[in-house]
């Protein structure tokens, strides 16, 4: 069974998972390129846009902006900044964030269905 997002709660479960899930994949690129001359790491932020939208109660149809920004770690000798322990750790928090986000999504839409009548 498949809920449509049409509401605020909705729209901001589905703006974070979009913002994780653009974060995870990120942070692949910057492990991948661990060793890859002049790469430079890059963060993801999505919370601070999709707190904005909700205090100013922007959260009807959120296209909350993504921010991609070079990281700020020191670079190496191969003019790399990839921080390979701080990029697993990021991945690992990541994970779980995404894995509490879909587990809302889901716990919600089975209160929405038995709500309905329906049961999940």
């Amino acid at each position: 069974m498949s809920f449509a997002v049409t509401d605020a709660v909705g729209n901001v479960l589905h703006s974070a998972l979009n913002g994780l899930s653009m974060r995870q994949s990120v942070i692949a690129d910057n492990i991948a390129n661990v060793d890859t001359p002049g790469f430079r790491a890059r963060s993801v932020d999505f919370e601070t846009a999709l707190s904005g939208a909700i205090e100013q109660g922007r959260i009807g149809s959120v296209t909350t902006g993504v921010s991609i920004t070079p990281t700020d770690t020191p670079v190496g000798v191969n003019d790399n900044n990839v921080d390979l322990r701080k990029e697993s750790i990021a991945a690992i928090q990541t994970q779980f964030q995404y894995q509490i986000m879909g587990r809302a999504v889901t716990d919600r839409a089975s209160r929405m269905s038995t709500a309905v009548g329906g049961g999940m």
